[in-house]
């Protein structure tokens, strides 16, 4: 039985009058317990819903955000030098902001090749495991994950078909693991918005339609891969088809100019190690990830080289016999190889420091992080500041408008090119989609605008394994060639399944509005994610198939097949809820803690509390805290832990400007 805590004056009024007015017209809110909305009790109070859905304002939408500014023509002359100073510095603010942004995601992605490069290595050169396709899509997941971007995990995999050390076949299922791991860092990125509601549920909903997208069309094209290797002989004809020469010099850099005079002077990681280290060339315990030597030249190594040798002489004996005589002589010969030597010691901060890689991984990781969430709070605050009025309205406007007349349904399209070429001029789908997403948190750009341009990056990101391809040498090019073609055909193939038709197109975006929501309502599940998303499911799912093939069938089989019978049953639910059973109507026969996130949520809330920290929402929001305060304002929360009960409390919104009841997501 919980413990209730004496009721105030001003709440036993609240129930007893069921929203008496305020002398300002307002209707006073009524304080329900939680349990009474999450055990399926009908609310009482059924005006106060019906106008607060009347008012209901969609999460999703943004509106347009007023000029607070004091207006040009009531400024004095100081006002409009200081308003004039300021049109100049904030453009300014925001590209120097977005620079180091990005320098923030390359020194990441540093730090995670220095923490786990050299397994992703270890593991790539395990060629037996890759042999099962789905063994190859979680190990590509997981080495993208660890490296922190899958150019790299893609160039590996490039290098180790040109190596012969893989072939082309089992090559194709990294590929798809490494476009699903690509998309951890905007979903880390994301987390930098956890501060406001909406902000972050746009934010994280932006980030995560590229994991559906890519979770989607995997399901789809890894079956289809498996029973008809349709990639491997689209491509293999395209090989041959076309007579594709080698060029060592194919390598571009554009954004990276720019950007590694300052992340040079950090850290500098020697990526060619971890292809090294997959094809079998050096063993990961005598070699370094952090570049010793930045210029190298060759140097004529002479050596004398003593063998053995032997030759038959055949001469007469003196009773005139011919006789055969072998002698035995040691023959000496010079042989001139050129071997490159360091000339020149590379210089930088990190640079024979004593610390060991992982604990200057570990040190880069807490800085890049840092940097990451300073340069996208402010970057936000100056961007909200500069988008304002007309000007906000122009931008969106001109953002996410359609093409007139009947070429609207071209826009995405042209969307998706935009997002292409972006991703290639900055040479990673990573920093194009992370720095997409605040954008999205903010409202400049819709959910619906955002999906496109990630489908472009995902197209653009396969440039920089067609380049190692085409700078691959040896016999085995024409291989290391075609799957980098196979990367670049699966990403067109899975755009032409999930994209063109309307049905098909909602799917991804319907996914990631409802773990946007979910993140909403519980902001630790992002955290969550995370982790099951990119490491737990991936490793869990790569030792049952390191189990042999009889253990995959009988654990994962049954389990994909409750999967895919409660998303059955979940949709039902929702479009024909008669065609079921009345038992399978809703969840509610089941135990709490397996059709929602309260428990652990109120477990969480504890561990937070015990710890002091207090989460608060303000205005017409829902404010929910681990007890409830004996004080509470809506800008600031303050909890007295010497309070009986452990009760959790929804207060809700008053009839003018009111929102519908909170409603908790459910996991089932």
């Amino acid at each position: 039985m919980p413990v209730h805590r004496p009721k105030s004056e001003d709440e036993q009024n609240l129930v007893k009058n069921g929203g008496t007015p305020m002398k300002n017209g307002h209707s006073k809110s009524v304080v329900v317990p939680m349990e009474q909305l999450n055990g399926g009790e009908k609310l009482e109070q059924e005006t106060d819903t019906a106008v607060a859905e009347e008012s209901y304002v969609d999460p999703w939408t943004v509106a347009e955000i007023a000029n607070t500014s004091i207006p040009w023509s009531e400024l004095d002359t100081k006002g409009k030098v200081k308003r004039v100073i300021l049109w100049i510095l904030k453009p300014i603010m925001i590209v120097t902001l977005l620079y180091f942004f990005i320098c923030s995601l390359d020194i990441m992605s540093s730090a995670f090749r220095l923490l786990g490069g050299k397994a992703a290595g270890e593991a790539l050169s395990h060629n037996e495991l890759l042999n099962n396709p789905v063994c190859g899509l979680m190990l590509g997941i997981l080495v993208t994950v660890l490296v922190q971007s899958s150019s790299t995990s893609t160039s590996i995999t490039v290098s180790m078909v040109a190596a012969g050390l893989l072939q082309v076949q089992p090559a194709i299922f990294i590929i798809m693991g490494a476009n699903i791991g690509t998309s951890v860092t905007n979903t880390i990125v994301s987390l930098a918005q956890s501060g406001d509601r909406n902000e972050f549920r746009r934010a994280f909903g932006g980030a995560t339609v590229h994991d559906m997208f890519n979770w989607l069309a995997v399901s789809i094209l890894l079956p289809l891969e498996v029973i008809t290797g349709y990639l491997y002989r689209l491509t293999n004809l395209i090989v041959k088809s076309f007579n594709i020469h080698t060029h060592e010099n194919a390598k571009i850099e554009l954004l990276k100019v720019l950007t590694k005079p300052f992340t040079k002077k950090i850290v500098q990681v020697d990526t060619k190690v971890i292809s090294k280290i997959s094809t079998g060339q050096v063993d990961a315990d005598h070699s370094s990830l952090l570049k010793v030597w930045c210029k190298k030249a060759e140097v004529a190594v002479i050596s004398n080289l003593t063998e053995p040798a032997s030759f038959t002489e055949t001469r007469y004996d003196a009773n005139g016999t011919l006789v055969d005589s072998t002698y035995e002589v040691n023959i000496t010969r010079s042989e001139t190889e050129y071997e490159k030597v360091g000339v020149e010691k590379c210089s930088y901060l990190f640079a024979d420091t004593g610390l060991s890689e992982k604990a200057v991984g570990a040190i880069l990781l807490c800085v890049s992080l840092l940097m990451l969430c300073v340069c996208l709070v402010i970057l936000v605050k100056t961007l909200n500041s500069i988008l304002q009025g007309k000007l906000a309205s122009v931008i969106k406007n001109t953002l996410n408008a359609d093409f007139p007349g009947r070429l609207s349904f071209l826009t995405g399209y042209f969307a998706i090119l935009v997002g292409a070429a972006m991703t290639f001029i900055v040479q990673s789908s990573s920093v194009f989609t992370s720095a997409m997403t605040p954008l999205v948190g903010m409202g400049v750009i819709t959910l619906e605008r955002m999906y496109p341009l990630t489908l472009g990056s995902n197209i653009g990101t396969t440039a920089t394994g067609l380049l190692a391809a085409l700078a691959s040498t040896g016999g085995n090019f024409s291989n290391s060639l075609q799957i980098a073609l196979c990367h670049l055909l699966f990403n067109i193939s899975a755009i032409l399944i999930w994209y063109p038709v309307p049905f098909m197109r909602r799917m991804p975006v319907y996914l990631a509005k409802l773990l946007g929501n979910t993140t909403a309502d519980y902001r630790w599940f992002a955290i969550f994610y995370l982790i099951i998303m990119f490491f737990v499911l991936p490793g869990f799912v790569f030792l049952l198939s390191l189990a042999g093939t009889g253990a995959f069938i009988g654990v994962g089989l049954p389990l994909l097949l409750i999967f895919v019978l409660i998303v059955i049953i979940n949709i039902m639910q929702e479009k024909c809820p008669q065609c079921l059973p009345a038992k399978l109507q809703d969840w509610e026969f089941l135990p709490l803690f397996l059709r929602s996130l309260d428990p652990i949520d109120a477990i969480l809330s504890r561990l937070f509390a015990m710890c002091h920290v207090c989460r608060c929402f303000t205005g017409d929001y829902v404010a929910k805290i681990a007890k409830p305060p004996i004080s509470y304002r809506h800008s600031t929360c303050r909890v007295d832990y010497k309070s009986a009960t452990n009760k959790a409390y929804l207060t809700l919104p008053s009839k003018k400007g009111a929102r519908p009841p909170h409603k908790r997501t459910r996991t089932m």
